[in-house]
Parts: C-alpha cells; sequence; structure tokens
C-alpha cells in the first residue's frame, strides 16, 4: 500500500512484482507492521506455485504440514513427517528469487523440548527454508527461545493450532468470553521469546485485533478477522483447487479445479476422436 504521490520507485520492497528482486527478510515484515502495510502470505509446496507466487509479489510463503492433506493425501496434518516436507521446502526454496520461505514444523517434531525443535529446525533451515513456524503459544515459549537464539527466525502459532486439534474437540473458534486472556497471555509469549511474527488461526476478530495493537511483531491472521498485519490462506483454498465446502474464512479467487478437469476431458476426448496429436505436435 503506498500513497496516491508514490512512485513505482519508492513501492516499499516488500511488496508486489516488480524489478526489485532482493530477498525478503524478517525484519521488512517487522518494518511493514510499523508502516502500517498489510501484506499476504499463501502456502506452497512444489517448484511451480512457488515461482507462479513469488512472481505475483507474495512475499512469504509457507510449506505448511497442511501439506499432508494437500499433497499426500492424508487426512489430518499430525501423520505427515520432517522426511516428507523437508524435500518440499527445498524445491519452494530454490524456485523463489524474493520471498520468505518459511518451513512448519510438523506434529512430534518439537514438542518435547528445545533440543529436538532446534534438531528439526536445523533440517529445514539446511533444505533452504529462510524461517520456522511451530504451534503453541506460552507452553512452546522454551522452544522459540532457543531456535532464536541459535539465529533461526521463528514464527508463533496461537488460537486454534490444527496439531493440536484433538485436544481442543476439533475446530473451535478461539478467544470468546474468559478466554480471551488466554490467547492474549499466548500472543504475548510468543513475542517475549523471540518470534518475528504469530499466527492468528481462528480468533475473533475483536481479539485479534487488539492482540495486533499490543504487539511489536507482526500478526499474521486466518480466520481472524480484517485488522490482523497480514493475512495467509492454504493456495489450493484460495485458488479453488480443493472442491467442497470451504472453511467460512476461505474466500475463492477462482476455481482452477473446474479448469483443470475440463483440460484433462478435452485433452482425452481428442485423443479419443484422433484429433491429437496433428502434424502440428508430429515429426517428420
Amino acid at each position: 500500500m503506498t500513497s496516491a504521490s508514490s512512485s513505482p520507485d519508492e513501492i516499499p520492497s516488500l511488496y508486489g512484482p516488480g524489478k526489485n528482486v532482493k530477498r525478503v527478510r524478517t525484519r521488512h515484515l517487522i518494518e511493514a507492521k510499523e508502516r502500517g502495510e498489510k501484506w499476504a502470505m499463501l502456502t506452497s509446496y512444489d517448484q511451480y506455485t512457488a515461482a507462479l507466487f513469488d512472481e505475483a509479489g507474495i512475499p512469504a510463503l509457507l510449506v505448511g504440514d497442511s501439506a499432508a492433506n494437500n499433497v499426500y493425501g492424508y487426512e489430518t496434518t499430525l501423520q505427515v513427517s520432517v522426511d516428507e516436507l523437508v524435500p518440499l521446502v527445498a524445491a519452494v526454496a530454490r524456485s523463489t528469487q524474493r520471498t520468505l520461505v518459511v518451513a512448519d514444523l510438523p506434529f512430534g517434531s518439537y514438542e518435547s523440548g528445545p533440543a529436538q525443535a532446534l534438531e528439526t529446525a536445523v533440517r529445514f533451515m539446511k533444505a533452504g527454508a529462510h524461517a520456522v513456524k511451530l504451534e503453541g503459544g506460552r507452553r512452546m515459549a522454551a522452544q522459540i527461545r532457543a531456535l532464536t537464539n541459535a539465529g533461526i527466525p521463528v514464527m508463533g502459532h496461537i488460537g486454534f493450532t490444527p496439531q493440536s486439534e484433538h485436544a481442543v474437540g476439533g475446530y473451535r473458534v478461539q478467544g470468546r468470553d474468559a478466554q480471551a486472556a488466554e490467547v492474549e497471555a499466548d500472543a504475548h509469549a510468543v513475542a517475549e521469546a523471540g518470534a518475528f511474527a504469530v499466527v492468528l488461526e481462528m480468533v475473533t476478530a475483536s481479539v485479534a485485533a487488539e492482540i495486533t495493537k499490543q504487539l511489536p511483531i507482526p500478526t499474521v491472521g486466518i480466520g481472524a478477522g480484517p485488522d490482523t498485519d497480514a493475512q495467509v490462506l492454504v493456495w489450493q483454498d484460495m485458488a479453488g483447487l480443493r472442491r467442497g465446502r470451504p472453511q467460512r474464512f476461505v474466500k475463492r479467487y477462482a476455481e482452477i479445479a473446474d479448469v483443470l478437469q475440463g483440460a484433462a476431458k478435452a485433452f482425452a476426448d481428442e485423443v479419443r476422436a484422433g484429433e491429437f496429436p496433428t502434424k502440428a505436435h508430429s515429426f517428420e
């Protein structure tokens, strides 16, 4: 977002496609909050979406544990492993020039303590990630502190945490009534432990707005209302590759599933009819 008087050369390097291919760093996201400028984050798990989103000017990409049910066909995120995510992180990192690549630490790879969290995070950083993300507020402060002390940037994740879905009894909005103070305490704990940003998932809009005002680091909303510093969506939801009824907080910006299925059907029809390949697609 720029003022009406801004020239293209004055647009901050964080935003939009253009000639500036300087890699976005965590400090750029924090500076964006200080300027009052919002930014977008999407998930990515492969070279083609990573390159496209990078060219589109998305400043941060998350190689999420959501690959579990968007790549590997698992029912929940609990089933995906570090070994399955590391190659995806490497592919996304190799395919971008500008965006900040954040790797999700999957369930079971950091909960036992700072040493386990550090070992896992190092693997992702060696694969090419520029930062890591982990779920949990106050209970994960020690892990966040250990990683940041080791020079690894950390994005926190509080509110509804999918890896703890079974513990909280399914998908439930967080921050209502007396629970608001708990979510706020988690947010402050994450920031004080050294995280550069924090995802607020399925948090009431009023609580998310208050947390955003209080914290010096960016808040990244997903189902947390319009007042967070940034917004993140799973790209298959955003672009309509995943069919079925989306979550309330999802807006579909395209219907990629229909386009892709239509292309596949047209290809099959032409092959059956003997219409493909033609001479134009053949060698003499």
